[in-house]
């Protein structure tokens, strides 16, 4: 059985997204039976702090653009050393490698399960319906 086609859209999403901008080491933590807070962790980690930005920048605009989702509420985007997007289903922790490495969040939640991640060429998403085409348009 393939996992990956049971991957919720949002959750791709995120990953293709962060894929698309050279994301690293990227993980899909199913936190659910684990977590009353949230139900996946992903996470990944760039090599500088405009790397950081920019996956997160991606991220978000993607899940806005194609899914009209929008985080509840964003954290570290100053510093970008770990920026946190909480979408409330799901939580995006996108680092510093060295910050990651020192806060080691995937041990931390070392009981939840890994998902696999899409395969590269999967087919993109459909837009969600009423949404507008282009970033720009809202």
């Amino acid at each position: 059985m393939d996992l990956s086609n049971e991957l919720r859209p949002e959750i791709r999403l995120c990953a293709e997204a962060a894929a698309d901008r050279k994301a690293e080491e990227l993980v899909i933590l199913d936190l659910r039976g684990l977590s009353d807070v949230t139900d996946f962790f992903v996470i990944c980690h760039g090599t500088s702090d405009r790397q950081v930005a920019a996956i997160t920048d991606i991220i978000e605009e993607r899940l806005r653009r194609d899914l009209g989702l929008r985080p509840a509420h964003v954290e570290g985007r100053r510093q970008a050393e770990w920026i946190l997007m909480d979408y409330i289903d799901f939580v995006v922790h996108v680092f510093l490698e060295d910050k990651r490495s020192f806060y080691r969040i995937e041990r931390l939640w070392g009981d939840a399960p890994r998902l696999p991640l899409p395969p590269p060429g999967d087919p993109p998403l459909p837009r969600a319906s009423g949404l507008p085409s282009s970033p720009s348009g809202g």
